[in-house]
């Protein structure tokens, strides 16, 4: 092979390697740009729950479900947040809150003036109200106003546990019981360790129609109905309300809090 030659085909293996060079890093541009941008990723929410308080938020085939469960994770899709469900007693979630160990709560908290003190509100989203639960045979409480003097139960932290301690101080002779849960309240009622639960109507409804068919009932109006439930936030976190009261808000145009509504207590 000439000198000439060899010169010729070296000079087209150099054009060779440069051109393979410049498409390689073409073809690697071309995959950066394929990535989502990191903007678009979802923050990640991590929800405190007392996941023993059926149909708002219980555990089933070991996943936590029911209204509460479906209506957080509905309102962070609509934000482009993924769910984190931390299981909390009731009397810790707003601790939990104002430490930090989560971002918001959503467990049938209703919404009061001593609570907001402690942790701010979204807007309501289940009007709940309480209602009184005795034994099916028992026939001589027919409402709140027989509970003085009686026996009678609800759970810790509770607008339930406030309305007991509402009829005690009417008559000392109350006896009041508070539970850790309401499954432990009903349990007690059931075994005639009291006479009577007051706890919230959609919750005392579910288990009047469940586990308490036949074994317990309802008695009396339900009362107390201004008491709106609300997820709550650590106070003053007004990026994370907002978020929250917008999700929230979109699920109700677009239907969604209808469907997830009936679903439970249609």
């Amino acid at each position: 092979m000439s000198k000439k030659m060899r010169l010729i085909l070296t000079g087209l293996l150099i054009l060779g390697l440069i051109f393979t060079a410049v498409g390689c890093g073409s073809n690697k541009s071309g995959d950066q740009t394929a990535q989502p941008p990191a903007g678009e990723e979802k923050t990640k929410l991590v929800v405190g729950s007392e996941t023993t308080f059926p149909p708002m938020e219980f555990m089933e085939g070991g996943e936590y479900v029911g209204f509460d469960m479906e209506l957080i994770k509905a309102i962070a899709e609509e934000e482009n947040m993924e769910v984190e469900i931390n299981s909390l007693g009731f009397d810790a979630l707003i601790p939990a809150i104002q430490t930090g160990q989560i971002d918001c709560a959503i467990a049938a908290i209703s919404i009061t003036d001593e609570r907001k003190e402690s942790v701010d509100f979204t807007e309501p989203y289940f009007q709940a109200g309480l209602i009184v639960a005795v034994k099916t045979d028992n026939n001589d409480i027919k409402g709140l106003e027989d509970l003085e003097g009686k026996k009678i139960a609800a759970q810790i932290g509770t607008t339930g546990a406030d309305a007991c301690n509402g009829v005690k101080e009417k008559n000392a002779a109350t006896e009041v019981s508070i539970f850790n849960s309401t499954g432990e309240a009903y349990m007690a009622l059931e075994n005639g360790v009291v006479d009577a639960v007051i706890n919230d109507h959609p919750v005392t409804m579910y288990y009047v129609n469940t586990e308490g068919k036949d074994k317990v009932k309802t008695v009396g109006e339900v009362f107390a109905a201004e008491d709106n439930y609300g997820i709550a936030v650590k106070k003053g976190n007004a990026e994370l309300l907002n978020k929250l009261n917008d999700g929230l808000q979109k699920i109700k145009d677009n239907g969604t809090y209808d469907e997830i509504y009936a679903k439970w207590f249609e």
